[in-house]
């Protein structure tokens, strides 16, 4: 995390009231920007309606049981399970290695009321879906005048 973004940090928190963990939240992601930056596997975010999201992760050539889907203090993550790099599901000897199957771990914050619904893998296409969970205190009402 830049310097810049630690002092609007330091900034809000006299501030604020009760966010203590979204700050800390916010530091710990920023702490390990390298992996900000890398661009594998590739993924989509896409907002399907008012409170449903749907996470796209491209993973050709994996299939279900070499991925992992943990959510875990806000964190979504999605992690390949080491595979065999040196041969194919049939045992054979891969002679050139064109598809990327290697190791990686991608990670998505998520707020305290998204909860993730279900993870499906098509087509080369892991689709997590989540749902934002408004709670009643928290909906909008309209209050009547006495």
């Amino acid at each position: 995390m830049t310097t810049t973004t630690l002092s609007l940090f330091n900034k809000l928190r006299p501030v604020t009231v009760g966010f203590d963990s979204v700050f800390d939240h916010f530091e710990s992601m920023f702490s390990d920007v390298p992996s900000l930056s890398t661009n594998y596997p590739p993924y989509n975010i896409v907002k399907t309606s008012e409170n449903d999201y749907l996470i796209e992760v491209a993973l050709a050539g994996f299939s279900k049981d070499d991925i992992a889907v943990v959510v875990e203090n806000g964190m979504l993550t999605v992690e390949a399970v080491l595979v065999d790099e040196q041969s194919d599901s049939n045992g054979a000897e891969v002679l050139h290695k064109g598809i990327s199957k290697r190791y990686f771990k991608r990670s998505f914050s998520i707020s305290d009321d998204v909860e993730v619904r279900e993870a499906e893998l098509k087509d080369g296409l892991l689709r997590i879906s989540m749902e934002k969970i408004i709670p009643e205190g928290k909906k909008r009402k309209e209050i009547t005048i006495q």
